[in-house]
């Protein structure tokens, strides 16, 4: 399979898989693991460039609201304004992820980049999906959210850093126990991604800028780009209106299933 196959591959499963909360991190470890793709041309910087292009996909789809905010600016301490309230609790929501990353990002790296961690990971996060789909109310609009309660689903982002966990999975579990309608918690934890990325990306630049990213590796990294980008504006868009009368069910069925196929996967190549 040619390498520029192999980019467009990983960056469609990169744009599918960032806002479906079946953890796009576990996806891709999974498809270079299965196929065979080359694992130092393909490694975490090209996760992160696949990254830029679910990144765009996200500003591009919550362009409107990103505008408002940045006019509310100005109004940032205001307290009855609402768009500045939500950047605070964006802002808020954001921390744990950017400490996290900066506390254990290289522990990760090394030690959970894994298929057996990914399989692990998925199972018990089709169980959070259970639970969460039967003790939530379901009642709550994302306006209602408390800076504590942002808080607490920007803990569960940070816990994303962990392939298999899925950041919009992890964060929409806690906001369904906190009682947010599904639609407007999927829209709040997007936006709440966008900080996540970036920060992702920021911190693997340097290391892409001494790699070089000219030539074949630039084009490679420009058809990740692309591809996750067109994809990933497709999910979530759908994405969102799904949920607006589905429950998160069938992505747990879909988890479990992934993980068991992996376990089999895993225990024929012990055995072989």
């Amino acid at each position: 399979m040619s390498s520029v196959l192999q980019a467009a591959i990983l960056g469609v499963v990169q744009g599918l898989t960032e806002f479906l909360p079946v953890s796009s991190s576990a996806h891709l470890i999974l498809a270079r693991a299965f196929f065979g793709f080359d694992g130092e041309r393909f490694g975490l910087t090209f996760d992160v460039a696949c990254h830029i292009g679910t990144l765009v996909a996200v500003l591009i789809y919550f362009r409107r609201d990103l505008l408002e905010m940045v006019a509310s600016l100005p109004h940032l301490f205001d307290a009855g304004d609402e768009r500045a309230r939500e950047i605070w609790r964006l802002a808020i929501g954001s921390v744990p992820a950017a400490a996290a990353g900066l506390l254990f990002k290289n522990e990760i790296e090394e030690h959970f980049r894994t298929p057996a961690v990914a399989a692990a990971m998925l199972a018990a996060g089709a169980v959070a999906f259970f639970v969460a789909e039967r003790v939530g109310s379901k009642t709550r609009s994302d306006r209602t959210l408390t800076m504590t309660e942002a808080l607490w689903i920007g803990c569960a982002q940070a816990l994303a850093l962990v392939p298999g966990v899925s950041r919009s999975g992890a964060t929409i579990a806690v906001a369904l126990v906190l009682g947010l309608r599904r639609a407007e918690a999927a829209r709040f934890i997007f936006l709440l991604g966008i900080p996540a990325i970036l920060g992702a990306a920021a911190s693997e630049a340097p290391k892409a800028l001494r790699a070089g990213v000219g030539g074949e590796t630039g084009l490679l990294f420009l058809i990740g780009i692309l591809s996750s980008a067109v994809v990933g504006y497709l999910a979530v868009k759908y994405f969102i209106r799904y949920l607006g009368s589905h429950s998160l069910d069938v992505f747990a069925w879909y988890r479990l299933a992934l993980s068991a196929a992996v376990v089999v996967w895993m225990y024929g190549l012990a055995a072989a």
